[in-house]
């Protein structure tokens, strides 16, 4: 069991690295940003933080706010917070292309960065360790408001973000509102592609995994000391 944990977090950083290299897609695309990461470039253009150490800092917050609302948090949750914006950042320092002006292209570009967001969100589910710091959000905020559809918390949640991203000065454009109602879309076709159903993980907190770690260290001293 401690193996499988110990692998699920191999599994994690791998599925963030597929992830982020998904979303510095959308962003080399140039046609605009999804809500948090305009939010996340507008931080970074008005602060001496790169958008990577951005995105994290916002990524921290947020997990701040989640272990308030008492949501399931777990190991993933924290690498998720920790790792991804500055893989995103890796990413768009190590590309070597020039920057995209077609919009067609740009088009093309996101749609690609959504799929590898998919697998990458798929890989990274699959350790059962918790889900990203912006979805138990979504989740604390939708069990507070029972009576909204959770698709309309989402929209909200994403007008204000985007709101202050747009205020900061990051960017938005076609790219944002493909963004918005077009990566659900993909992400649920490549999920029917690969028979993924996230719906059917039983994901495990840092309280939960940390016993079974510390069982099994048990349980080894006991044998060594038979």
């Amino acid at each position: 069991m401690r193996r499988s944990i110990i692998l699920g977090w191999f599994r994690i950083v791998i599925g963030l690295l597929v992830f982020a290299f998904g979303v510095h897609l959308t962003i080399f695309a140039n046609i605009g940003l999804a809500p948090w990461d305009c939010l996340g470039m507008g931080i970074s253009l008005h602060t001496p933080l790169n958008y990577g150490i951005a995105m994290t800092c916002i990524a921290i917050v947020v997990l701040i706010i989640d272990i308030f609302m008492k949501e399931r948090i777990g190991y993933g949750t924290v690498i998720d917070a920790l790792l991804t914006g500055n893989f995103v950042q890796m990413f768009n320092s190590l590309n070597p292309f020039a920057e995209n002006k077609n919009t067609i292209l740009g088009i093309v570009i996101m749609l690609c960065g959504f799929v590898f967001m998919a697998f990458g969100m798929a890989i990274y589910m699959k350790s059962e360790q918790g889900c990203g710091p912006r979805d138990a959000l979504l989740v604390g905020l939708g069990k507070r408001m029972p009576k909204i559809p959770i698709g309309i918390v989402e929209i909200l949640l994403w007008a204000v973000v985007l709101l202050f991203g747009w205020l900061l000065g990051g960017p938005v454009g076609i790219g944002t509102l493909i963004s918005t109602f077009g990566a659900g879309l993909v992400l649920q076709a490549v999920y029917s592609v690969i028979h993924f159903e996230p719906r059917k993980l039983k994901h495990r907190d840092v309280r939960e995994i940390t016993k079974i770690l510390f069982a099994s260290s048990g349980s080894k001293k006991q044998k060594k000391d038979v």
